[in-house]
């Protein structure tokens, strides 16, 4: 039986973006975003494949709120 590895890679990526919404160490970045744990979260963000695909499934609205909240402007349209 052969797998698509595409397939299964978008698989992984829902998995991943349903994780996010709640993520342990997000919710540690919330209480204390400046500890380690907290910081290393808003590091990993940056380049983090879950997170990408939780945050461009959100609405627009959503989005921006989240962009505020977290100071984050990666995965905008123009990008």
């Amino acid at each position: 039986m052969k797998v698509n590895v595409k397939i299964v890679n978008i698989i992984k990526q829902v998995i991943m973006a349903q994780t996010c919404e709640n993520c342990k160490f997000r919710e540690h970045y919330e209480k204390k975003p400046k500890s380690l744990l907290g910081r290393f979260w808003r590091w990993h963000i940056n380049f983090c494949p879950g997170w990408k695909a939780y945050f461009t499934s959100l609405p627009a609205e959503k989005q921006e709120e989240l962009r505020s909240k977290y100071q984050f402007n990666k995965y905008q349209d123009n990008e």
